[in-house]
């Protein structure tokens, strides 16, 4: 009886199949990937294993948390977008910042005794600091601030907990909340206990797209490196599995007597809200609470009543932005000091009447809106800018939620350039995903990438756009 035939078998280093992805996977874990799973030369001499051509390579295929294709809408219309559902790493302290340094002292990883307390600013910015530096997905490699590069390690980095955590720990940090709970720098997290390995994933809350509240914006560590994108609630795949979490160190939480949207107000109405600012996550398009409705009475008696013209209301609109900006103004602030956000100091000088009232509108007509740029028309309501072009609004003009003329006119002179395909109709005045992904096709084709095009026009953007 003839013996079987054996033969070394060597797969590309590239190698597409379930197998050959789960065996690099396991050896990146171990930190020794040979030459032929994509490793270092050094790892030449690592001994080759010996496989028997037959239905081995079936087996191997068998190995879960393969990455698999999804279909998902991004900035060319469908992309493939890699499946998160990978094997997340255990809990560990943080690693030294270049390789080969200890690592830093955290205590016991998984110890939600020693949070540190934080706001949802500074967990939205800790997680840009990914996001700009384009950190590439690993579950093996840490980033200079010695946090793990995965999903996981992401959120223990955002919300700053000195250790790196893993899916089936970080809720030790957090509390359950609820949907309509949901504010930017929670969590929806996955944890797939019956396997880990398949399909766990954890994302950062961003904020609600539009006020149909079916889209967010999700900050993830997922491949090939951190991304921000409108998301599907609660994700891609495994979308009733997500569960919302606010994490147990952040401050300005949900106030106690806050409506819910969709629920009929409680006897008696809610409570008084406290004159000291409620702080900036409470404000910006998708936001609705009391303290809006505060900020609007607060701003009709320092002479805004005309941005109401149908009362004041508890949802952030543009009527809301306008107003505080026209307040802001009002002090001689100009920039990013009058974007139309409350800060703490805008606050102050509402809640304690100080500081310069709004000033009345001109008793003449607005003037025209001059003289279109390259045949095209302004939005009705868009101020003129250099040589008749419409002037640049400001960034905050540009995001979920919000209605402007500026909006329109950018739709339009998109559509004039050759790119509007991404408009099923209009475009109109609510800035929508269709805006967004028309100017980033803008923004790439001026050669520019990453955070230079995001879709998110900059003053740049606009100049191009218009010369």
């Amino acid at each position: 009886m003839p013996m079987p035939a054996f033969e070394e078998y060597e797969p590309a280093g590239d190698c597409p199949c379930q197998g050959c992805a789960q065996r690099r996977r396991a050896l990146a874990r171990a930190r020794a990937i040979p030459l032929r799973d994509g490793g270092h030369p050094a790892a030449r001499g690592a001994r080759r294993a010996l496989v028997l051509v037959t239905a081995a390579g079936v087996v191997l295929g068998g190995g879960a948390g393969a990455a698999v294709a999804v279909t998902a809408p991004g900035p060319g219309g469908t992309v493939s977008q890699d499946d998160p559902g990978q094997p997340q790493g255990g809990r560990a302290p943080l690693h030294g910042g270049k390789k080969g340094a200890p690592a830093k002292p955290a205590g016991l990883p998984g110890a939600p005794s020693a949070v540190k307390r934080t706001d949802r600013a500074a967990i939205i910015n800790r997680a840009k600091l990914w996001l700009d530096a384009q950190v590439p997905y690993s579950m093996s490699e840490y980033w200079s601030d010695g946090y793990r590069q995965d999903c996981s390690g992401f959120v223990s980095m955002a919300w700053n907990l000195g250790t790196n955590e893993w899916t089936g720990s970080l809720d030790k940090f957090a509390t359950r909340i609820t949907k309509e709970e949901l504010l930017p720098g929670d969590m929806l997290l996955f944890h797939n206990p019956a396997d880990p390995n398949k399909g766990s994933h954890v994302v950062i809350f961003g904020g609600w797209v539009d006020e149909t509240r079916t889209h967010y914006v999700a900050y993830e560590q997922t491949r090939p490196t951190t991304r921000r994108l409108p998301t599907p609630y609660g994700y891609w795949n495994n979308a009733a599995n997500y569960v919302p979490y606010r994490f147990n160190g952040v401050a300005g939480g949900v106030v106690p007597g806050t409506p819910v949207v969709g629920e009929p107000p409680k006897p008696g109405g809610p409570p008084a809200v406290p004159t000291a600012f409620p702080g900036a996550s409470k404000f910006g398009p998708g936001a609705d609470n009391v303290h809006i409705a505060q900020l609007g009475r607060m701003l009709v008696d320092r002479g805004g009543s005309r941005f109401y013209p149908k009362g004041v209301g508890t949802q952030w609109t543009d009527a809301v932005r306008q107003a505080t900006e026209a307040f802001q103004r009002a002090q001689g602030w100009t920039g990013a000091d009058a974007d139309g956000l409350p800060g703490a100091h805008t606050w102050r000088l509402l809640a304690q009447h100080q500081g310069k009232d709004i000033p009345p509108a001109p008793g003449t007509a607005p003037a025209p809106a001059g003289t279109p740029a390259r045949g095209g028309t302004p939005a009705r309501g868009v101020a003129p800018g250099p040589a008749g072009k419409p002037a640049y609004p400001g960034l905050a003009t540009f995001r979920p939620g919000v209605s402007h003329p500026s909006i329109t006119a950018l739709g339009r002179q998109l559509v004039k350039k050759g790119f509007g395909k991404y408009y099923p109709t209009g475009p109109g005045s609510r800035w929508a995903e269709a805006d967004r992904r028309s100017v980033e096709a803008f923004q790439r084709a001026q050669g520019w990438r990453g955070a230079e095009a995001d879709g998110y026009p900059g003053p740049e953007t606009w100049r191009r756009l218009f010369a």
